[in-house]
C-alpha cells in the first residue's frame, strides 16, 4: 500500500466528521494531502482559499499529528494530482449506503484509469448525520453549528 493518500472534498465548511477522517487517515499514512476539490455544479459558501485555511486551522487545533498538506484541485481529474504527488490511494468517509453506492463507480474508474485505490473509512457514530450541506443549512438560518464543527469554522461563521 502507498505510504501516500490524498482525502479529497469539498469542505464547505470542514466538519468534524470531515476532521476525524483526517486524523484517522493520518495515522494510516505518512504522507497526507487533503484536497479541496471544485465542482462547477455546486454553489459553495466558501472560496477555495477559506475552506483551506480552515482545513489548515482546523487540523492545527485538533492537534492531528503526520504529514498534511492542505491544498486545491481546480483542474483537470483527480487521479491527475494523484499521480502528480505519487499518491496510490484516496481515502473516502462514507456516511451511509447511498454514499457507498455514489463513490463505488467513481471508486472503480479512479482504478481503472490511474490504479489508484479507494479506502472508503466509516464515521465515527456521533458524526454520521452531518453533512457540510446540512452545516450550511443550519447556519444560513441563524441556528447553532458548534456541535458539527471545528472551533475554527464556528469563529468564521459566527
Amino acid at each position: 500500500m502507498s505510504r501516500i493518500a490524498v482525502v479529497p472534498g469539498s469542505f464547505d465548511p470542514v466538519t468534524l466528521g470531515h476532521l476525524d477522517v483526517i486524523e484517522r487517515a493520518a495515522r494510516i499514512f505518512e504522507e497526507l494531502h487533503v484536497v479541496v476539490v471544485h465542482n462547477p455544479a455546486k454553489t459553495t459558501l466558501l472560496g477555495p482559499e477559506e475552506r483551506i485555511a480552515l482545513i489548515e486551522e482546523s487540523v492545527a487545533e485538533a492537534g492531528i499529528g503526520g504529514r498534511i498538506r492542505v491544498t486545491d484541485w481546480g483542474s483537470g481529474l483527480l487521479v491527475d494530482y494523484c499521480r502528480q504527488v505519487g499518491a496510490e490511494v484516496l481515502v473516502k468517509g462514507v456516511r451511509s449506503q447511498l454514499d457507498v453506492s455514489y463513490e463505488t463507480p467513481m471508486a472503480i474508474v479512479n482504478r481503472d484509469l490511474a490504479s489508484v485505490e479507494t479506502v472508503f473509512l466509516l464515521p465515527n457514530p456521533a458524526h454520521s448525520h452531518v453533512s457540510s450541506s446540512l452545516v450550511r443549512q443550519v447556519a444560513a438560518l441563524g441556528g447553532d453549528i458548534s456541535p458539527y464543527v471545528p472551533p475554527a469554522v464556528a469563529r468564521h461563521l459566527a
